[in-house]
Formats: C-alpha cells, sequence, structure tokens
C-alpha cells in the first residue's frame, strides 16, 4: 500500500458550500422581508360576550322598484315603518337593520328610508348587496 506524501495543490474551488450559504440566506431574507409587509402591527379589540348578529333578530326593510317599502315581507309606508320599528325597539332595544334598494328605484327613496333611521337613533344598519358577477 503506498500512501501519497505529496500534497497536491487544487485545481479547482469547490463553491458548492458557498453556494449552499447563499441560497440559505437568500431563502431567510425572502421569509423575513415578506412578513413584514403583511400588515401594520394594531391592538385589535377583544370581542364581548353579547349574541353575535347571526344570534339576534334582524329586521330587512326593502324598497322595491316601483318604491313600494316593506318591513320584512309586510308592505308598509314611511310612518307605518317608523311606528313599526319604535314598537320593536320597545321589545329589542338594539336589533340590526338591513336595507335592501332595488337597483333600479329612485336612489331618494332609500335616502328617506335611511333619514328614518338615522332620526330613530339606529347604529346597526347595513346595505345589502349582490356580489359583482366574475
Amino acid at each position: 500500500m503506498q500512501v501519497q506524501s505529496e500534497s497536491k495543490p487544487y485545481d479547482d474551488i469547490n463553491i458548492t458550500p458557498m453556494l449552499d450559504l447563499a441560497y440559505v440566506l437568500l431563502v431567510i431574507f425572502i421569509i423575513m422581508t415578506t412578513a413584514t409587509v403583511q400588515g401594520m402591527k394594531v391592538n385589535l379589540p377583544k370581542a364581548s360576550a353579547a349574541p353575535s348578529l347571526a344570534q339576534q333578530t334582524t329586521k330587512a326593510i326593502t324598497v322595491a322598484n316601483d318604491g313600494k317599502l316593506f318591513l320584512d315581507t309586510i308592505p308598509v309606508t314611511l310612518p307605518e315603518l317608523e311606528q313599526r320599528l319604535v314598537q320593536q325597539r320597545a321589545l329589542t332595544p338594539e336589533f340590526p337593520i338591513v336595507v335592501r334598494g332595488d337597483s333600479q328605484t329612485q336612489y331618494q327613496n332609500v335616502v328617506d328610508v335611511l333619514d328614518l333611521l338615522g332620526r330613530l337613533n339606529f347604529t346597526q344598519v347595513g346595505m345589502a348587496t349582490k356580489p359583482a358577477a366574475r
């Protein structure tokens, strides 16, 4: 058995470990920069133990194309709507209301309903819309 005692100089440099290190550093850099771009840090409020809107009685006010008003499915006039909402508030102080306005109705009809809800100090008011077609 022969032992090579001569030290042979390297003709080329093995760059594989150096490339591995560069790739690891690149991956760490990408992960760290995308993690900080996702959003700003804020202190989020905590939810109360109150029942959610899905569990509460929701009233739907519909403004039809011809300007007729409906409370849930019952046709009403604006003064009748006010009276029924006041009666419902006596039974349940806070309940959500969804205003559903036809896309072809006059804008003033929906504004009249929103004005009425503002005068009666309703705070949980939503507007129903249809998602856009894709």
